[in-house]
């Protein structure tokens, strides 16, 4: 569900493991995110989009523009 949200993470070079750390959840919590098996909530969302620099709309597959709103 969320393919976005791996390859992000790929482009990083960064492991579940890394990321999970970041977001202050486990690496079974984040891999469930990643495969939608988990919602996401909505501060998280927050922090991914901040942290990738794009817009939440383009992390759930709303929109196909990575840059994030003025």
């Amino acid at each position: 569900m969320y393919e976005r949200l791996r390859d992000l993470r790929e482009d990083k070079d960064l492991s579940q493991t890394a990321l999970a750390q970041i977001l202050h959840v486990s690496q079974a919590t984040y891999s469930r995110y990643e495969s939608g098996a988990l919602d996401i909530p909505s501060q998280t969302l927050i922090r991914l989009a901040s942290f990738y620099g794009t817009s939440i709309d383009y992390l759930v597959g709303l929109t196909n523009t990575q840059k994030p709103y003025r």
